[in-house]
C-alpha cells in the first residue's frame, strides 16, 4: 500500500477507529462514520487527520466532517478533588458540509459519548441532496456511537470478570484448605482469556457469564461457611473434657 502509513514508523500507534458504519448510498453520494477514542482536542485532530491523509489518501473524501466530547481536566486542578476537576468540552467541524457536523454532535450527545470523536465522510455524488443528507449522517453517526457504547459496557463487564474470577479462585482455595481437597494444579487456577468476547462484541453473553460467577461465588460461600461451622463444631469436641 503505497501511502504515508508505509514509509513511517511512528513512536506511538496511528489512530485506529473504533468503529466503522456501513456505507450509506444516495444518487452516487456516500455517507461512512468512523469513531476513534480521544481524551484532548489534540487525539481528535490526530484523529481526523490520519483518517483524511492515510485511511483515505487513495480515495479523499469530499468533506470529512466530524464532531468530539472529552471529558477533560479543570486549568489548575490536580484529578484528586474528585468530578469538580473536570470539565466537558465539546466541538463540531462541517468541512464544507454546512450544519453536517451539528448534526454528529446531536447524536454524540443522544447516545452520551464521551472522550471520543466521530467523523463522517462524504464522497459527494454530483447530485445535490437536500435535506434528507443530514438524515445519513445521523444514521451513520449514531450506528457507530451505538458500537460504542456496547464496546465501552463490555469492557466493563470483562473487567468484572476478571475481579469475579479472581475472587472466585481464592475462596475455592480457602474452601479446599477447610475441607482438605485436593490442592490446586501447579501454577494455580487457568485465568480465563476474554478477548474472543471482546472481538465478538457480544454484550449478552458478557452479562450472562458474570451472572454465573456470580451464581457460583454465592455457591461456594455457602459451601464455605459450613465447612467453617463443621470446623468450629469439631474443634469445640475436641477442647470438651471427657468424661471420666
Amino acid at each position: 500500500m503505497s501511502n504515508l502509513e508505509s514509509f513511517v514508523k511512528p513512536a506511538k500507534p496511528f489512530p485506529h477507529p473504533v468503529c466503522t458504519s456501513q456505507e450509506i448510498t444516495d444518487r452516487n453520494s456516500i455517507f461512512v462514520a468512523n469513531i476513534f477514542r480521544a481524551t484532548t482536542h489534540d487525539e481528535v485532530r490526530k484523529a481526523v487527520t490520519h483518517l483524511r491523509n492515510v485511511i483515505h489518501a487513495s480515495k479523499p473524501a469530499s468533506h470529512e466532517m466530524y464532531a468530539w466530547r472529552c471529558m477533560v481536566l479543570r486549568h489548575g486542578r490536580s484529578g484528586l478533588g474528585g468530578p469538580d476537576d473536570f470539565e466537558l468540552k465539546m466541538g463540531n467541524e462541517d468541512d464544507g458540509e454546512k450544519y453536517g457536523s451539528g448534526h454528529i454532535l446531536k447524536v454524540m450527545q443522544a447516545e452520551g459519548i464521551i472522550d471520543a470523536v466521530v467523523v463522517v465522510s462524504r464522497w459527494y455524488g454530483g447530485e445535490m441532496l437536500g435535506p434528507v443528507r443530514f438524515e445519513h449522517i445521523e444514521n451513520c453517526a449514531r450506528e457507530v456511537c451505538h458500537a460504542f457504547r456496547i464496546g465501552d459496557e463490555l469492557e466493563e463487564q470483562v473487567a468484572t470478570l476478571r475481579t469475579l474470577d479472581d475472587l472466585l479462585s481464592m475462596l475455592r482455595d480457602e474452601l479446599a484448605e477447610l475441607t482438605g481437597a485436593k490442592q490446586k494444579a501447579a501454577g494455580g487456577a487457568k485465568k480465563h482469556d476474554y478477548q474472543a468476547l471482546l472481538d465478538t462484541q457480544d454484550l449478552a453473553k458478557a452479562k450472562r457469564l458474570v451472572t454465573a460467577r456470580e451464581n457460583s461465588i454465592r455457591s461456594v460461600k455457602t459451601s464455605l461457611s459450613k465447612a467453617k461451622d463443621r470446623t468450629e463444631e469439631k474443634t469445640t469436641d475436641d477442647e470438651a473434657p471427657k468424661l471420666q
